[in-house]
């Protein structure tokens, strides 16, 4: 009678076996899903980054004299700006650096065996690099400008803000010379843009 009992019993237990297995094999698959659901999923918490939370000091509010500063700096006006001198001064620099290598610099088409004095050279220096500071600032200027509008006018900080200002910049610049011309340099300068962007991103 014992032994028929435990026959029963070693019966009852191999047949649960593979549903038990069964069942912890699938748990830890839906528990993984929930796992990551909670840390990279929808259901991920969203964590409060106020200083007092994380240990930090508490950040004191913003005055409006503050606020309106920053608003003065997030302005297409000030990017325009901001971009109109550092074109400048960076286009200064590269003029005066290619007068520097020049080996024309200063000469006289009319006499082109005297040889120019030290306040020639410097003179045509600066006229170079002021053409090449002018030329530079007016582009930094159009393309600052062009992408703050597209991007305020979509929404949207990507790359594609940049080609497009790319392009209406050297239109802009191109159609003085004919339609041919403003159609190649929105061409490049968006091309050039987007080798850039990706280059940057």
């Amino acid at each position: 009678m014992a032994a028929s009992t435990g026959a029963a019993n070693v019966a009852a237990s191999d047949s649960q076996g593979p549903t038990s297995a069964g069942s912890s094999m699938d748990s830890p698959t839906i528990q993984y899903s929930m796992v990551l659901d909670h840390l990279i999923g929808d259901k991920r918490p969203i964590k409060d980054l106020n200083r007092a939370v994380m240990g930090g000091m508490p950040a004191p509010p913003k005055s409006e004299e503050q606020k309106m500063i920053e608003r003065g700096m997030e302005s297409c006006a000030f990017k325009s700006a901001l971009a109109c001198i550092g074109g400048f001064v960076l286009g200064g620099a590269f003029g005066v650096f290619t007068a520097g290598i020049d080996t024309n610099v200063g000469f006289d088409p009319k006499d082109p065996l005297r040889t120019p004095t030290a306040r020639e050279v410097l003179k045509d220096m600066g006229q170079r690099g002021m053409s090449y500071a002018k030329n530079f600032a007016i582009v930094g200027a159009v393309f600052s400008c062009t992408e703050c509008i597209i991007e305020s006018h979509r929404g949207k900080s990507d790359w594609k803000n940049a080609v497009y200002s790319g392009c209406v910049t050297g239109g802009a610049i191109g159609f003085r010379a004919g339609l041919k011309a403003g159609v190649l340099g929105c061409g490049g300068f968006a091309a050039f843009s987007a080798a850039i962007e990706y280059y940057l991103r």
